[in-house]
C-alpha cells in the first residue's frame, strides 16, 4: 500500500519509489515486480511506473458496495424521460463493462440491458468511453488482442476512441447488436479519472446513425450531474 501511495502521488520512478518509501532497493524490487505479476502497477515505457490495470477491477468492485448506483439514480431516471429512451450505468471490471443499474423507456419498442450484464469494451458507444479513458497500457492490451482478431477493427476502433476521447462522447449503431443504437458519456472524478459510463440506448431505426448530436447534450449533462452528486 506504501508503494501504491507513492505511485499515486507522482513517484514513477524505481528510484523515487525507494526514497518515498524508505525500502531498500532489493526489497523495493521484489516488491514491485510481485505487484506487476498481480497487474497492481505497470511500467508504462519511459514514464515509469503506474496503477495498474487489477486496481480498476478492484474498483468496479468497490463501486457496486458504495453508494454510485443511488447517487446516480435520479440523473439516470431524467436521462430516461427526457430522452424516451433506455438509459443505463456502466462500471469496468477488466475486460469487460457491468451494467449497475439501467432505467427502461416507457415505449413498448426498447432496448432492454439487465443490472449485471458484462458486455465488452469493443462494441458499443460505452466501451469506445471506457477505452478512451481508461489508462493508455490497459487500453492497449485489449487493442493489441482485438488486432490479433480482427486488424481492420482494431484500426477502425482506434479511430473512434480519439474521436470519443476530442468530443467527451462516443456513439454507434448496430455494433454490439443490430437494430440498437447508443449514445454514451463519461463519468470523472475530480482528478479526472474514469468512474462509471453513462448511456442512453434504443432501436436504431429511432434513435438513427446521426443520434450521436443529438442525443448527446443530454447524455454528457447526466454525467456531470452524476459528477456533481459524487461530489466532483
Amino acid at each position: 500500500m506504501r508503494i501504491l501511495d507513492v505511485v499515486e502521488q507522482g513517484a514513477p520512478t524505481f528510484t523515487a519509489i525507494v526514497e518515498a518509501t524508505g525500502y531498500t532497493r532489493p526489497t523495493a524490487h521484489r516488491l514491485i515486480k510481485a505487484m506487476e505479476d498481480h497487474g497492481l502497477l505497470t511500467l508504462d515505457g519511459g514514464r515509469g511506473y503506474r496503477l495498474g490495470p487489477r486496481l480498476l477491477g478492484l474498483a468496479a468492485a468497490a463501486s457496486r458496495d458504495l453508494p454510485l448506483r443511488d447517487l446516480a439514480r435520479p440523473a439516470l431516471r431524467r436521462l430516461a424521460d427526457g430522452s424516451g429512451e433506455s438509459a443505463q450505468l456502466y462500471v469496468l471490471d477488466g475486460d469487460q463493462r457491468i451494467c449497475i443499474d439501467a432505467v427502461e423507456s416507457s415505449r413498448e419498442l426498447r432496448t432492454i440491458v439487465t443490472v449485471g450484464a458484462a458486455l465488452p469494451l469493443t462494441k458499443g458507444s460505452a466501451g469506445k468511453v471506457f477505452l478512451a479513458w481508461i489508462p493508455a497500457a490497459h487500453r492497449e492490451l485489449i487493442l493489441r488482442a482485438l488486432e490479433g482478431d480482427d486488424p481492420p477493427a482494431a484500426t477502425h476502433l482506434r479511430t473512434q476512441i480519439g474521436t470519443a476521447r476530442r468530443r467527451g462522447w462516443a456513439d454507434s449503431v448496430g455494433e454490439r447488436e443490430a437494430g440498437v443504437a447508443s449514445v454514451s458519456a463519461p463519468v470523472l472524478d475530480p482528478n479526472g479519472y474514469l468512474v462509471a459510463v453513462v448511456s442512453v440506448s434504443g432501436p436504431s431505426g429511432r434513435i438513427g446513425t446521426a443520434g450521436g448530436r443529438r442525443y448527446a447534450p443530454a447524455v454528457t449533462s447526466a454525467g456531470r450531474e452524476i459528477e456533481a452528486a459524487l461530489g466532483a
